[in-house]
């Protein structure tokens, strides 16, 4: 009997050194949008030909206590509605003084203002970049954690995102700590991942995904191929139209294909602003010319 067992298992062995392995089944593609503070791609007839329906706009706590933040606001939000975008509105730091963070109380006041003006918008994040220590969220877990709470009660409805996280070492503290004053760690958090992206890396992503647990899902809030950027930062990142490029089919070909917590992708920015400005990862350029990484998003997007 014996014999027989162990000559039926030396059999199955031979067959499965001859079996082929099941080939990896590649994640669905996820949902894919368009970050940008600026309105100008909902009257881009390209934007509209791509049938993007997904977009993201940081907007500071306080802004609709500032006439000039409101109607920009306005512009904005109107645009993003006619385009019947669903907006992925991320809460930060105040434009007027940016030193100040809102008590619990001032959050929760502000954010129903903002649900009474725009009814519409039902996507939040939390904080944008809370673990970012140019950011007065930097040590603040406690706080911003608060700021969660106060979210989902005011809204149940809505999606809220815990927070946006940079992808820097302070990433794995951060998120430690938020889930301690929390109770529990959120299933939906954001990523703005430049910085190993740039560099075709992806150790801090599959960190972050860990502490996330596998129910969690991610969106990737803010990515994109550097172009340009004069922002004096000491961390080096590759940058040019044709790395910018090829970073935009590493986001799409590798990573999302990889890793199935990954729900919603978000490209930083449509189109480029002036020469003036610090930082360009756009699609188009600020003369309205399509560069390469546009052609491989509207590859990604017609299924190529």
């Amino acid at each position: 009997m014996l014999s027989c067992v162990m000559r039926a298992g030396a059999l199955l062995a031979t067959i499965a050194c001859f079996t082929p392995a099941a080939p990896a089944v590649a994640a669905p593609m996820p949902q894919i949008g368009i970050a940008d503070q600026k309105p100008d791609m909902f009257g881009d007839p390209r934007f509209a030909a791509l049938g993007i329906k997904h977009v993201r706009l940081t907007v500071s706590w306080d802004a609709l206590r500032h006439d000039w933040q409101r109607g920009e606001l306005d512009v904005w939000m109107q645009a993003a509605l006619q385009s019947h975008a669903e907006p992925l509105i991320t809460f930060g730091h105040s434009r007027v003084n940016s030193k100040h963070l809102p008590s619990p109380a001032e959050f929760r006041r502000e954010f129903r203002a903002f649900r009474e003006r725009y009814s519409w918008a039902t996507t939040f994040a939390t904080w944008n970049e809370v673990n970012h220590c140019g950011e007065k969220t930097c040590r603040r877990e406690r706080l911003v954690a608060n700021y969660y709470r106060n979210l989902r009660r005011e809204c149940p409805s809505c999606t809220i995102v815990a927070a946006e996280m940079l992808d820097l070492p302070s990433m794995d503290r951060w998120m430690r700590n938020f889930r301690k004053a929390l109770g529990f760690m959120p299933k939906l958090w954001g990523l703005h991942n430049y910085v190993e992206v740039n560099r075709f890396k992806t150790t801090d992503l599959r960190k972050m995904l860990r502490l996330m647990g596998p129910r969690g899902r991610l969106w990737l809030t803010e990515t994109g191929g550097l172009v340009r950027r004069s922002n004096k930062s000491a961390t080096e990142i590759p940058e040019g139209p044709t790395h910018a490029a090829r970073v935009t089919r590493y986001i799409f070909d590798r990573i999302a294909k990889r890793h199935r917590q990954i729900k919603r992708v978000y490209i930083y920015h449509w189109n480029a602003g002036p020469p003036s400005t610090t930082w360009d990862s756009a699609l188009i350029t600020h003369g309205g010319r399509e560069r390469e990484s546009y052609r491989v998003l509207e590859r990604v997007l017609r299924g190529g």
